[in-house]
């Protein structure tokens, strides 16, 4: 059974694709770091700037994670999940399946997400 620490870091990490799925910028801007850094299955890197207004030229229609793994450390921790996702980017569909890795940080008794990577992974998997 979850730590209720790592019920709160599950729950945030809902928040978050919730906030994605639905271009929730105001959720966005309060549950990522100020340092945030994502990398992108191709290898871009985005800031939190940069992160929040892709959603100018891309929407989800879907976002579903599964198989939610979570490692804690001194004020971090680890989420590690898949995501099934598909969307629209400049007006061309895309549809991937991806495993996700996100470090999410206790800064000042909040916790806020620092960084995002993914990784691709074959469909089917």
């Amino acid at each position: 059974m979850a730590s209720t620490e790592e019920q709160q870091i599950l729950r945030l990490q809902r928040e978050f694709d919730t906030a994605e799925l639905n271009d929730d910028r105001d959720a966005l801007r309060q549950l990522i770091a100020e340092d945030f850094q994502s990398i992108g299955r191709r290898g871009f890197v985005l800031d939190k700037g940069q992160w929040i207004n892709r959603h100018d030229r891309f929407h989800y229609a879907a976002l579903e994670t599964s198989d939610h793994e979570v490692r804690l450390y001194d004020r971090a921790a680890i989420v590690r999940n898949v995501q099934r996702n598909t969307g629209v980017h400049d007006g061309q569909e895309s549809r991937y399946v991806v495993r996700v890795g996100q470090v999410w940080v206790d800064q000042a008794g909040e916790w806020r997400l620092a960084g995002i990577q993914f990784s691709p992974l074959a469909e089917g998997s």
